[in-house]
């Protein structure tokens, strides 16, 4: 089968850098950037916002289905309203988590990241980008990092939000999504079998960029 040379995945758990770098990937060559999270996330502020329980998965995938998600200019649209910083609270990210859990929710969503990605040149991230939506892709990386090295990022990046949380919550909520990941019966988090794996622990995002975009250029011949 001749791999489609227009997409590069880059999946991983929580806190390895997956969205910074591939969007900074994504402007080193040319191609655009689809933040697969920010989709997911803006299913589960709809929820929290009009009040869906979470453990009703009928009624998540409901709010799903009828969702109107625009990703433009770097904002995030959810049915006209912009949430770009709405969707990055700690309580959305939980919430996120268990809703992507939902296998009618995961359809929804990998319908649309084709669709988006259809005759384009796409840099995607998430956890389930090369194993399940582009199986096909022309190249695929997984990034990983110490559970230590994630947890810090993340409280840097709640700390630039005004939040304050400590080292300790931060492991733990950390912790518990990695288990909800890689737990699911649906789309579980792992590295595709053709995956190259990127251990970020220690790595600034640009050395990390790099290995990224020379390995691209190589493997599709950019």
């Amino acid at each position: 089968m001749t791999r489609p040379k227009t997409v590069i995945t880059i999946d991983g758990p929580a806190g390895s850098g997956k969205s910074s770098t591939a969007r900074e990937l994504a402007d080193r060559l040319a191609f655009d950037f689809l933040d697969t999270g920010a989709m997911y996330r803006s299913v589960a502020w709809k929820c929290l916002e009009t009040g869906v329980e979470l453990v009703r998965q009928d009624q998540v995938a409901d709010a799903a289905a009828r969702l109107q998600i625009e990703l433009a200019n770097d904002r995030v649209y959810c049915d006209g309203t912009d949430v770009t910083d709405a969707i990055r609270t700690q309580s959305v990210s939980d919430a996120a988590s268990i809703v992507a859990a939902v296998s009618s929710v995961r359809e929804v969503m990998a319908s649309l990241q084709r669709k988006a990605a259809s005759g384009m040149q796409i840099v995607t991230e998430g956890r389930d980008q090369g194993t399940i939506v582009f199986p096909d892709a022309g190249c695929k990386f997984f990034l990983t990092a110490s559970l230590q090295d994630r947890a810090q990022r993340r409280k840097l990046q709640l700390q630039q939000q005004g939040i304050s949380v400590p080292m300790a919550q931060v492991l733990e909520q950390m912790d518990t999504r990695d288990q909800r990941d890689v737990s699911r019966n649906v789309a579980p988090l792992k590295p595709a079998d053709d995956a190259i794996t990127v251990d970020t622990s220690g790595l600034s995002q640009n050395a990390v960029v790099n290995l990224l975009e020379s390995t691209s250029r190589r493997v599709l011949s950019l």
